[in-house]
C-alpha cells in the first residue's frame, strides 16, 4: 500500500481529521498529507501512503490553484466565514464596489510580492503555532513570506461575493488574499468560500470523495497513484544492476552504474534531484549530485 491517494476534501473535517478517517478506513497507519486545507475548504488533498509518505516533501512544494469565493464587506479575526456560518449570522450588505474597482485591486496580488499569514494559522511564533496564541487573546502575526501568484483571475461579482481564481506557489494563503484585497478595497473583506483544484500535479480528476473511500475501506488501494509515476518532473536515471544494489542500500551511484550511456548528459544537466529506477521503471530512490560526478540518494524507497 504505497501511492498517493487523492481525496476530494469535504468541508467541514480538518486535513489531520481525513488522515484519520483515511487510516482507519485503509487500516494503514503510515499516512499523510502533502498541504493542509482550512476545515471550510474543499477540494484536492492529496494523502501520501506507506513509503510515499518519504516523498511528502517534495509532494508539497508544488503549484497551487484555488477557486475562491470573497465575502467584500466585512473582516472577521480568521479571515474567514467559518463562525459567521456556523451561527448563522446573515452576511454583511453589499458595498459599493464595481467589478473595476476590484480588477484593479487585484493587480497588487500578482507576481513576487510578501504575503502576511492569517493571526489564526498554523505559523510558528517563538515555536508556538500562531492559532494558538490568537486564541489566548495574545497579538500573533506571523511573520511576512515571499510567495508567488502566477494566475489571479476576477470570474464574476455578484451581491458582494467576489469569485476568483488563483494559482499560487506553496505557503500562499487565499484568507490571506481576500483579507487584504478588501483592505485595499477599503471595505473589508474574509473567505466566503474555497475549492482547491490542483495540486502540483494532482487535480479533480485524479480525486475521489472521503466517503467513497471509507465505503470502499481496504479496496480504496486500487485508486492509489504508485510511487513509479510520482515526481514526473524530475529526470530519470536507469540503473543496472550494479547501480540498483548500491541504491538500494543507500550508496553512491556513478555513470559506471547508468544503464544508458546517454544519461551521463542528463546528470550534467539536471535538475538539483533525479530519479534512480530499475530498467522495468520501478522507482528505487531520489538523488542528489555530490563531487566527483556521483548521486547520493537522499530518499531511498526500497
Amino acid at each position: 500500500m504505497d501511492g498517493v491517494l487523492v481525496i476530494d476534501k469535504p468541508s467541514g473535517p480538518t486535513s489531520h481529521d481525513v488522515v484519520d478517517r483515511a487510516r482507519r478506513a485503509l487500516r494503514e497507519k503510515r499516512i499523510g498529507h502533502t498541504g493542509t486545507l482550512d476545515p471550510l475548504a474543499t477540494g484536492v488533498l492529496p494523502l501520501v501512503i506507506g513509503r510515499a509518505t518519504r516523498l511528502a516533501s517534495f509532494l508539497s512544494s508544488g503549484h497551487k490553484a484555488y477557486d475562491a469565493q470573497v465575502r467584500l464587506g466585512s473582516v472577521t479575526a480568521t479571515y474567514d466565514a467559518a463562525e459567521r456560518l456556523a451561527s448563522g449570522e446573515p452576511p454583511p450588505p453589499a458595498p459599493a464596489v464595481t467589478r473595476a474597482h476590484v480588477e484593479m485591486a487585484l493587480e497588487e496580488f500578482r507576481g513576487t510580492y510578501l504575503q502576511a499569514p492569517p493571526p489564526y494559522s498554523a505559523k510558528k511564533i517563538g515555536g508556538v503555532a500562531a492559532y494558538r496564541l490568537a486564541r489566548r487573546n495574545t497579538p500573533a502575526q506571523p511573520e511576512p513570506v515571499t510567495v508567488t501568484v502566477s494566475d489571479l483571475v476576477l470570474l464574476a461579482l455578484a451581491e458582494g461575493v467576489a469569485h476568483i481564481r488563483v494559482t499560487a506557489t506553496a505557503g500562499f494563503y487565499v484568507r490571506s488574499l481576500a483579507h487584504d484585497l478588501g483592505a485595499r478595497l477599503g471595505c473589508g473583506a474574509h473567505l466566503e468560500a474555497l475549492r482547491r483544484t490542483r495540486a502540483g500535479h494532482f487535480t479533480l480528476d485524479d480525486a475521489v470523495r472521503l466517503d467513497v473511500v471509507e465505503a470502499e475501506g481496504a479496496g480504496a488501494v486500487a485508486r492509489l497513484i504508485p510511487l513509479d509515476s510520482l515526481l514526473p518532473d524530475l529526470p530519470v536515471i536507469c540503473l543496472n544492476d550494479r547501480g540498483v544494489r548500491r541504491a538500494s542500500h543507500g550508496n553512491s551511484v556513478s555513470s559506471e552504474d547508468f544503464e544508458h550511456p546517454d544519461h551521463r548528459v542528463t546528470v550534467a544537466t539536471h535538475t538539483p534531484q533525479v530519479r534512480l529506477t530499475t530498467v522495468s521503471g520501478t522507482l528505487l530512490a531520489i538523488a542528489s549530485p555530490a563531487p566527483g560526478g556521483l548521486l547520493r540518494p537522499a530518499i531511498v524507497l526500497v
